[in-house]
Protein backbone atom coordinates (compact mmCIF):
# COMPACT_ATOMS: atom_id res chain seq x y z
CA UNK A 1 0.00 0.00 0.00
CA UNK A 2 1.30 3.51 -0.72
CA UNK A 3 -1.30 5.46 1.21
CA UNK A 4 -4.16 5.01 3.89
CA UNK A 5 -6.40 6.26 1.01
CA UNK A 6 -5.94 2.40 -0.26
CA UNK A 7 -7.10 0.76 2.96
CA UNK A 8 -10.08 -0.83 3.09
CA UNK A 9 -10.83 -0.06 6.95
CA UNK A 10 -10.18 3.99 5.69
CA UNK A 11 -13.00 3.96 3.60
CA UNK A 12 -15.72 2.28 5.39
CA UNK A 13 -14.62 4.74 8.30
CA UNK A 14 -14.90 7.40 5.23
CA UNK A 15 -18.56 6.63 4.24
CA UNK A 16 -19.40 6.24 8.26
CA UNK A 17 -17.62 10.09 8.45
CA UNK A 18 -20.10 11.12 5.80
CA UNK A 19 -23.08 9.44 7.41
CA UNK A 20 -22.63 10.85 10.37
CA UNK A 21 -22.18 14.73 9.03
CA UNK A 22 -25.18 14.41 7.43
CA UNK A 23 -27.21 12.93 10.52
CA UNK A 24 -26.01 15.71 12.42
CA UNK A 25 -27.87 18.48 10.48
CA UNK A 26 -31.22 16.79 11.45
CA UNK A 27 -30.03 17.58 15.25
CA UNK A 28 -31.81 20.38 17.24
CA UNK A 29 -29.96 23.77 16.53
CA UNK A 30 -29.16 23.96 20.53
CA UNK A 31 -27.26 20.26 20.15
CA UNK A 32 -24.44 22.27 17.56
CA UNK A 33 -21.90 22.99 20.23
CA UNK A 34 -22.46 19.57 21.91
CA UNK A 35 -23.57 16.63 20.87
CA UNK A 36 -23.55 17.51 16.90
CA UNK A 37 -19.90 19.24 17.85
CA UNK A 38 -18.87 15.54 19.37
CA UNK A 39 -20.19 13.49 16.89
CA UNK A 40 -18.49 15.25 13.92
CA UNK A 41 -15.41 15.20 16.10
CA UNK A 42 -15.38 11.86 17.12
CA UNK A 43 -16.28 10.71 13.50
CA UNK A 44 -13.42 12.80 12.10
CA UNK A 45 -11.34 11.06 14.66
CA UNK A 46 -11.58 7.58 13.21
CA UNK A 47 -10.04 8.43 9.76
CA UNK A 48 -7.26 11.02 11.36
CA UNK A 49 -6.52 8.22 14.00
CA UNK A 50 -5.59 5.51 11.01
CA UNK A 51 -4.00 7.97 8.44
CA UNK A 52 -1.60 9.09 11.40
CA UNK A 53 -0.79 5.80 12.06
CA UNK A 54 -0.50 4.73 8.75
CA UNK A 55 2.41 7.78 8.21
CA UNK A 56 4.32 6.19 11.25
CA UNK A 57 6.14 3.55 9.13
CA UNK A 58 6.19 1.11 12.86
CA UNK A 59 4.10 -1.19 13.07
CA UNK A 60 3.53 -0.73 17.16
CA UNK A 61 2.97 2.85 16.56
CA UNK A 62 0.40 2.44 13.84
CA UNK A 63 -1.27 -0.45 15.74
CA UNK A 64 -1.27 2.24 18.90
CA UNK A 65 -3.24 4.81 16.30
CA UNK A 66 -5.59 2.37 15.28
CA UNK A 67 -6.59 1.70 19.20
CA UNK A 68 -7.42 4.88 19.32
CA UNK A 69 -9.62 4.81 16.33
CA UNK A 70 -11.46 2.31 17.85
CA UNK A 71 -12.12 3.79 20.60
CA UNK A 72 -13.53 6.57 18.99
CA UNK A 73 -15.61 4.16 16.97
CA UNK A 74 -16.77 3.26 20.56
CA UNK A 75 -17.81 6.91 21.71
CA UNK A 76 -19.41 7.16 18.75
CA UNK A 77 -21.81 4.77 19.78
CA UNK A 78 -22.52 6.38 22.87
CA UNK A 79 -23.21 9.63 21.21
CA UNK A 80 -25.42 7.42 18.97
CA UNK A 81 -27.11 6.67 21.80
CA UNK A 82 -27.77 9.81 23.19
CA UNK A 83 -29.08 11.12 20.05
CA UNK A 84 -31.75 7.83 20.21
CA UNK A 85 -32.30 8.43 24.06
CA UNK A 86 -33.21 12.04 23.17
CA UNK A 87 -35.31 11.16 20.35
CA UNK A 88 -33.62 13.17 17.85
CA UNK A 89 -33.11 9.93 15.70
CA UNK A 90 -34.85 6.99 15.23
CA UNK A 91 -34.43 3.30 15.24
CA UNK A 92 -34.17 2.97 11.84
CA UNK A 93 -31.34 6.06 11.48
CA UNK A 94 -30.04 4.29 14.79
CA UNK A 95 -29.56 0.51 13.76
CA UNK A 96 -27.96 1.87 10.08
CA UNK A 97 -25.31 4.02 11.26
CA UNK A 98 -24.54 1.10 14.55
CA UNK A 99 -24.69 -1.19 11.64
CA UNK A 100 -22.29 0.86 9.78
CA UNK A 101 -20.19 1.61 12.83
CA UNK A 102 -20.31 -2.34 13.50
CA UNK A 103 -18.68 -3.27 9.85
CA UNK A 104 -15.79 -0.34 10.58
CA UNK A 105 -14.81 -2.06 13.92
CA UNK A 106 -14.45 -5.49 12.20
CA UNK A 107 -12.54 -3.72 9.24
CA UNK A 108 -10.39 -2.34 11.80
CA UNK A 109 -9.87 -5.12 14.45
CA UNK A 110 -8.75 -7.23 11.45
CA UNK A 111 -6.27 -4.60 10.21
CA UNK A 112 -4.71 -4.38 14.01
CA UNK A 113 -4.50 -8.23 13.51
CA UNK A 114 -2.46 -7.74 10.21
CA UNK A 115 -0.49 -5.19 11.87
CA UNK A 116 0.25 -7.40 14.38
CA UNK A 117 0.69 -10.22 12.77
CA UNK A 118 3.29 -8.31 10.87
CA UNK A 119 5.06 -6.96 13.45
CA UNK A 120 6.13 -10.39 14.63
CA UNK A 121 7.17 -11.64 11.52
CA UNK A 122 9.35 -8.74 11.17
CA UNK A 123 10.92 -9.34 14.84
Amino acid sequence: MNSFQELEVWKSCRDLRVMVWNMVKTLPSEEKYRLTDQMIRSSRSVTTQIAEGFGRFHFQENIQYCRVSRGSLYELIDHLTVALDSKYIDDKVFNEIYEKISHCLKLLNGYINYLIKAKEKSS
